[in-house]
């Protein structure tokens, strides 16, 4: 009767240590999305009705419990929690055999799996196609609206700033887009306005968001058909650009502004990476930045390069 007890209790604290690491995963996941779609919590919070001491436990690790009822459930189905409440690659048998297969693969097979995806639905392909639409991307702060301007001086090329475009489109200012119709219609009108720039315009510099990667298929239509540059910077000179020019948007409401930033910068760096280029813009003065800028886009938008004009 002894054993019986002992086996049941080492059962006991095996599930709640199973469940405690389900939670603390949830919590570093829903993190990293609010990081990424640099999100405060009040923001969240208010979005979604949840308090943000709901939120702040669910990010502890301290979540609902109703939660683990869910993955309980899955797991007895041997099925993925996705497929059980609802995500859309679970949708059909083909989803899930494409799900199976990719799972547990390494980063370098998945890149070439959307690559070849993208080639089979007819999308250009970032690494074979060169764009005389120059896309400068990275966080706020980081150089691309006084880079990209002199860029597209030099070029003769017209400079858009997405902000202001996605502004035009909904006849308000991105804060008011957030405030009033919320994250979805932001990423709406900013695809609209992206798509936009790309038939328009076969040449030119275009400043995008620095949350423009939290948006996979936004992300993906501008690393298609732009030849795209990650302007990085370190997180102090971030600041202190973004200070200078007198917004504190990003870090408004933060306790630990310098804190958020990196988290913000360190979970959209993979997805900044996919850049074709890079250029650290903290490394030496403007004017050897924009000099290095310039003669790596020369050389990107050689004469005898294949240029892709059309959406």
């Amino acid at each position: 009767m002894v054993k019986t007890k002992s086996v049941k209790a080492n059962s006991g604290a095996s599930r709640d240590h199973h469940e405690r690491l389900f939670l603390v995963a949830l919590g570093q996941r829903l993190r990293a999305l609010r990081d990424r779609g640099g999100i405060t919590r009040k923001a969240l919070a208010q979005a979604t009705g949840v308090s943000e001491r709901h939120l702040a436990n669910l990010e502890y690790g301290e979540g609902n419990a109703s939660v683990l009822v869910l993955a309980q459930v899955a797991g007895a189905l041997q099925c993925p929690l996705a497929e059980l409440i609802g995500d859309f690659t679970t949708a059909s048998p083909e989803w899930l055999m494409i799900r199976s297969l990719l799972e547990n693969r390494d980063e370098q097979t998945l890149h070439k799996v959307r690559l070849a995806i993208g080639e089979t639905l007819g999308t250009a392909n970032p690494e074979k196609t060169i764009s005389s639409r120059v896309a400068l991307i990275g966080l706020r702060g980081a150089g691309k609206s006084t880079l990209g301007e002199m860029l597209a001086e030099e070029l003769g090329f017209p400079f858009i700033e997405l902000s202001r475009e996605i502004e035009k489109f909904a006849g308000c200012t991105i804060a008011e887009i957030q405030d009033l119709y919320g994250n979805q219609a932001y990423r709406r009108y900013e695809r609209r306005a992206l798509e936009e720039a790309v038939q328009i315009y076969p040449e030119a510099v275009i400043g995008t968001p620095g949350g423009l990667v939290s948006d996979a298929t936004n992300f993906d239509l501008l690393l298609s058909y732009c030849t795209t540059v990650w302007l990085r910077a370190k997180p102090e000179d971030h600041m202190q650009r973004v200070i200078e020019q007198g917004d504190f948007r990003p870090m408004a409401g933060a306790r630990e502004a310098m804190q958020d930033l990196k988290s913000i910068l360190a979970s959209r760096e993979d997805f900044y990476s996919k850049a074709r280029y890079q250029l650290d813009t903290s490394r030496q003065p403007l004017a050897a930045t924009f000099a290095e800028l310039h003669r790596l886009v020369r050389t990107a938008l050689k004469p005898d390069a294949l240029i892709e004009n059309a959406l």
